[in-house]
Parts: C-alpha cells; structure tokens; sequence
C-alpha cells in the first residue's frame, strides 16, 4: 500500500514539475516573439506590438517569472518553483534569442547595441524596480477582468528605458553575449513587483 502511495506520489510530483517547466518555455517563447518585434520595429510600433506577449503569457495561463514573482505569498507559490520558473525562463529566453538571430542582421545589431548599454550600476537597478512595479499591476489588474494594464503597462516601460530581466536575456540571446546585468534585472523585477503586492495587498477591502 505504501509503495503504492509514495508511487502515485511521485507521478503526481514528477507531472506538476514538468507542467510548470512546460508552461515557462511557453512564457519564453511569448516574450521573445514580443522582443524580437521590438529588436526589428522600434519605436512607437515595436513597444506595442510587445504586449502580444505579456498578453498571450496571461491569457494562455504560462510561467512568467515577472508575471508571477508579485504574487508569491498572495498565491503561496513555493520559492523553489519559483526559481525553477526563472531558470526555464532565463535558459530558453536566451536559446530563442540565439534562433532569432539567425533571422535578421539589423536584429542583432540594435540588440548588440543594447546590451552594450547596460550596467552594473543603482540607475539600472531603479529601471529594474520600476519595471517590477509595472509589471505587478499589469498582471494584477488582468486578474481583476481587464487587459488595460498590459496594453498600457508593457509600453510604458519600454518607453521608460525601463528594465525587464526576461527581455533582456531574450536580447542578449540575439547578440549572442552576455551581461551580468541579468542578476541586477532580476533582483529588482522581483523586489519592485514584491513591494507594490505589499503597498496595495489591502486593494479592494473596504475600510472600516
């Protein structure tokens, strides 16, 4: 009977991990069609066109790390899954990067050019927490019924030079280099998303 249980058990466990590494590539995959739209069209059309992928990695129920990393003691999310998702997300964000790059040299000259503008410094840090913050409240008011805030949010922070971890992995893939400027977008993508959940966890109760 026990070696039954603790067999089902391992099914169960070994399917939920490979749905939520399954559903993490997917959200790669969005985002890296959105990046690449903005690698080729730019300014104002590309940061538009980019929210397909915010919007496809909501309405299709995929694994974004900064679409998820907000809600991670709302919705009692295991930091291990977490990391799991941020990994997949990194690893296969940048091998789409690389296959993009195979598709058009002007792509990967404005992503060269990109990546060469990043940096190890507080401003970069900042721009990452913003993106957070926006970030947060796009997916937040999508889980409230409307998409406004993916058709505004995800330009507004292009617009705003500000910086997205996934995205810019996804360009480094396309530049095919590399930038420890990744560690920064993430750190602040998570801490910018995780301080607007607490700033607003008490959205929508009525006051006493």
């Amino acid at each position: 009977m026990n070696m039954d249980y603790n067999l089902r058990m391992k099914k169960k466990t070994k399917a939920l991990y490979g749905e939520l590494v399954r559903k993490s590539i997917g959200a790669a995959v969005l985002i890296a069609l959105g990046d690449f739209a903005l690698l080729k069209l730019g300014d104002p059309i590309g940061p538009i066109i980019f929210t397909f992928g915010l919007l496809g990695v909501c309405y299709m129920g995929q694994n974004l790390f900064t679409g998820k990393c907000g809600f991670l003691f709302a919705d009692k999310i295991k930091f291990w899954d977490l990391m799991i998702i941020l990994v997949v997300n990194l690893v296969a964000g940048y091998l789409m990067g690389v296959l993009f790059s195979f598709l058009d040299t002007e792509v990967v000259q404005n992503a060269i050019s990109k990546v060469a503008n990043w940096s190890f410094s507080w401003s970069f840090f900042i721009k990452s927490i913003l993106c957070g913050v926006i970030m947060y409240i796009a997916v937040y008011m999508y889980r409230k019924g409307t998409p406004l805030g993916i058709i505004f949010g995800v330009p507004l922070f292009i617009f705003c030079g500000f910086q997205h971890c996934i995205a810019n992995v996804i360009t480094m893939g396309v530049a095919k280099s590399f930038s420890w400027s990744i560690l920064i977008a993430v750190l602040g993508n998570f801490v910018g998303s995780l301080a607007m959940w607490w700033i607003s966890r008490d959205a929508g109760k009525k006051a006493p």
